[in-house]
């Protein structure tokens, strides 16, 4: 993997890290009804993912943000077209070169070599 793909979003574990996996079934089950309802009752159908990005404290250092997600899907009926909306927020690191986690990509170093705890981690008596 070159350096440039190892900064990039991993697409398919981003969905599956939105709401805890939860946003991955929902989508999953959208286009299942859309294509249902348009093979079924003719016309077109619509899913629409939108992400909202801001940030979760003022802090720079921190390097978090929140995204809010929508999913919202209209299908075609035998009377008119159905409709519904579903909006969730999840929080999520940034790394390098913006690259968007769940857990941080950094924590840091807790033990030394020698098995010991990182002299940071050592409690002061």
């Amino acid at each position: 993997m070159s350096e440039a793909q190892s900064k990039m979003t991993n697409i398919p574990d981003f969905f599956g890290e939105l709401d805890g996996g939860v946003f991955e079934n929902k989508l999953a089950a959208a286009l299942n009804e859309v294509a249902l309802g348009v093979i079924n009752n003719g016309g077109k159908g619509k899913v629409i993912v939108q992400f909202d990005i801001d940030r979760l404290s003022a802090s720079i250092e921190e390097k978090r943000i929140a995204i809010k997600h929508k999913l919202a899907f209209s299908k075609p009926t035998p009377r008119g077209k159905s409709s519904e909306e579903d909006t969730t927020e999840t929080p999520m690191y940034v790394g390098r070169g913006g690259k968007l986690t769940i857990l941080q990509e950094d924590q840091g170093q807790l033990f030394t070599l020698g098995g010991q705890p990182d002299g940071k981690l050592k409690q002061s008596v």
